[in-house]
């Protein structure tokens, strides 16, 4: 008996019943949790963090949904997605009040087992960093070259930033913005230019739709500070000032991250409001 080819097996897929178990594929995701130790806590630990990587997942695809909607000047759904992404980034940042409830001796307990592995590894959040315009090698230098999750930070270090993408906004808007900035090389990192900030305090004056997105990018660079904040204290009240997991630096290169804005153009152009 030969096997069933690949198109009648993915026709008899589609034919099966869906359920809530399969559509979520919940055997999955439920199976997805292999702690290495009997600790009661570490469940806990693997649950959070791979909810992480969701929202993470999530937001990645949001903000190439927003890239494309500012791209074509279409200020209502750029908002409405910027309103998801903020949404979720309030539940990301609340999930540390989950971590928060494991002491550091109930981490102890099952933290040697996490070998090398690190949050620093997670490679969609050097994603979402680059798409917000972070441009440092160092962000995939420990990646294996040629491998998947290199290859995805590299794109999106050189493709256009969602600052850049803000740009072109205010180009379909009529603002003319400085060409230096219209025609940057989106692979360098984004430097505060004050004659783009004359632009944005000409949307700030004219009080429209560009101006409620630009508001909208200083919640997400807001929030995204948050989130670092809320994490470097959270490392610190587990294990204090000791080297991270996989050799990092811990909480003393968290704290390095600290009051770093995505967007520094938009919270300058504050002090002249």
């Amino acid at each position: 008996m030969t096997d069933q080819p690949a198109t009648d097996q993915a026709a008899t897929d589609r034919s099966a019943a869906l359920t809530y178990t399969s559509y979520l594929a919940l055997d999955e995701v439920l199976g997805a949790q292999r702690p290495r130790s009997d600790e009661h806590d570490e469940p806990l630990f693997i649950v959070v963090h791979q909810v992480y990587e969701l929202w993470f997942k999530q937001i990645l695809h949001e903000l190439a949904h927003l890239q494309e909607r500012l791209a074509a000047g279409d200020t209502a759904h750029a908002v409405r997605t910027l309103r998801r992404v903020l949404t979720i980034l309030k539940v990301v940042v609340a999930q540390i009040d989950v971590l928060e409830t494991m002491t550091p001796r109930q981490f102890t307990s099952f933290r040697a087992r996490l070998d090398s592995s690190s949050g620093f590894q997670s490679a969609q959040f050097r994603e979402l960093e680059a798409v917000l315009g972070r441009r440092d090698r160092r962000a995939f230098a420990h990646y294996p070259d040629g491998g998947a999750q290199r290859a995805s930070i590299e794109a999106a270090m050189s493709r256009p930033s969602l600052m850049d993408s803000f740009v072109a906004y205010l180009v379909k808007h009529g603002y003319t913005v400085p060409d230096a900035v219209v025609s940057r090389d989106v692979r360098e990192p984004w430097a505060e230019c004050p004659e783009f900030q004359q632009v944005l305090l000409q949307v700030y004056t004219d009080d429209a739709g560009p101006s409620t997105v630009a508001e909208h990018l200083v919640d997400l660079d807001e929030g995204m500070q948050e989130w670092r904040y809320r994490h470097v204290k959270m490392v610190e009240r587990t294990i204090g000032d000791k080297m991270g997991s996989g050799g990092s630096a811990g909480a003393k290169y968290l704290r390095g991250t600290l009051f770093q804005p995505v967007f520094p153009d938009l919270w300058a152009v504050r002090s002249v409001l």
